[in-house]
């Protein structure tokens, strides 16, 4: 059967979506460093108004708990309201965010500002994202998967080293890269708004509220290994909001933002850079290879914490962040092989529900463990669940089917590449 997948990029009568994939990937890049943002910004809290790392750790649970409460009810949400008029919602939800999150002195108003965050991304994630997909040029045929899966990574990456950068060098410490945010995401949201939509609205938007979780049939098979990549690569980008800048400062012996920033980029940005290599493998050699470099890279994590080695540190981070795009983006590709319009977004939302999952889960079982075993038996406990999700991937990781029996056609087989 032949792939009935809309050309990215066009309408269905071949038109051209213009200014509608940049202005859709800037606005997922600066939802996503409005996210970042807050980071470098822990240590200062810590040192300034006394919030434990049990404390950070618990704002990660309720920012990744209230994304996944958006996409179990608003995931498939864009498909009947439209792309734009979701992804300004979730634009919205970030800009109040960002506003309480101007004056920070206790650890509620840390988690209240960081739940409309969530709120905001876990639309973004399945609006935003999908929106990506649906505007994509159709050459190279996998900037759609890289953009929509490593444009998050980038702009948690930019946020990350901006805020660093104000925290320790601008004038006003604890407020300036918020504001800096919501500039960026109202320029955003006044991009979306002046792009054309890609979804008719469409009957059934309270029905698409009854939370559901559904991929197509043809790639069902794919789950197991998709969580194992994405429980454990996001469970990482947790432990290094949550536990990271504690580490940077009482391991590795710097009190710089900026380079607290610039660790955190270090996981994120060669995620971005990684993505593309994940093109000349087909999704289940590209989960493979990536994972190998995770694994790897979490080696050399475990080994600079327990010599105090910032340089390997963050060298091994590099590696890390660097296997975890390959393996996200082969992880995407697979997922959204002959994805129709009405496809993307549920694919999208059970994408980020695994992810946030893997960011949430393990760290409210590490913020209680926090209590009792140090920082370093915690990023052991990190490293073992990397290596325990790379050889599973190894030894289970599939490609799609090409048709819709299930089984791939001998054309398929022959165009395919195999992993």
């Amino acid at each position: 059967m032949h792939n009935v997948a809309p050309v990215p990029g066009r309408d269905r009568q071949g038109r051209t979506f213009g200014l509608a994939f940049p202005s859709a990937v800037l606005s997922l890049a600066a939802a996503f460093a409005a996210v970042g943002s807050t980071i470098p910004l822990f240590n200062v809290y810590r040192a300034q108004d006394g919030f434990t790392n049990a404390g950070i750790s618990m704002t990660v649970v309720a920012y990744s708990a209230a994304t996944i409460s958006t996409l179990l009810v608003l995931g498939r949400l864009s498909n009947h309201v439209g792309r734009r008029p979701a992804a300004l919602a979730s634009l919205g939800l970030l800009v109040l965010g960002c506003l309480v999150l101007l004056n920070v002195h206790h650890i509620g108003v840390l988690i209240a500002g960081r739940i409309l965050m969530g709120l905001g991304s876990g639309l973004a994630s399945s609006s935003l994202t999908a929106y990506v997909v649906d505007t994509a040029p159709a050459r190279p045929a996998w900037l759609a998967s890289v953009a929509s899966s490593q444009t998050v990574m980038l702009g948690l990456a930019l946020g990350a080293v901006a805020s660093g950068a104000l925290v320790q060098f601008g004038p006003w410490p604890r407020g300036l890269v918020y504001l800096v945010s919501v500039g960026l995401l109202l320029l955003s949201m006044v991009l979306t708004a002046v792009s054309p939509d890609t979804v008719a609205t469409v009957r059934g938007a309270w029905r698409s509220l009854k939370p559901t979780v559904r991929v197509p049939v043809r790639v069902r098979h794919l789950l197991a290994v998709t969580a194992a990549v994405l429980l454990s690569t996001w469970a990482t980008g947790a432990f290094y909001q949550a536990f990271v800048p504690a580490l940077v400062e009482d391991q590795l012996r710097t009190h710089s933002p900026l380079v607290l920033g610039l660790v955190f980029a270090a996981y994120m940005a060669p995620s971005a850079l990684g993505a593309p290599l994940s093109g000349r493998f087909a999704p289940a050699g590209a989960q493979r290879i990536g994972m190998a470099a995770f694994a790897v890279g979490w080696t050399g994590i475990i080994t600079a914490i327990a010599t105090g080695a910032l340089p390997l540190f963050i060298a091994a981070t590099v590696v890390a962040g660097a296997g975890q795009g390959v393996a996200i983006s082969g992880t995407t590709r697979g997922l959204l092989y002959a994805s129709s319009l009405t496809d993307r977004a549920p694919i999208f939302a059970v994408v980020y529900l695994l992810s946030y999952s893997g960011a949430t889960i393990p760290s409210l079982i590490s913020g209680q463990l926090s209590h009792t075993f140090s920082l370093p038996k915690i990023a052991l406990g990190y490293g073992a669940f990397a290596l325990v999700a790379t050889l599973f991937t190894v030894i289970a990781a599939r490609d799609p089917h090409t048709d819709t029996a299930g089984q791939p056609s001998e054309c398929s087989r022959r165009t395919l590449p195999s992993p």
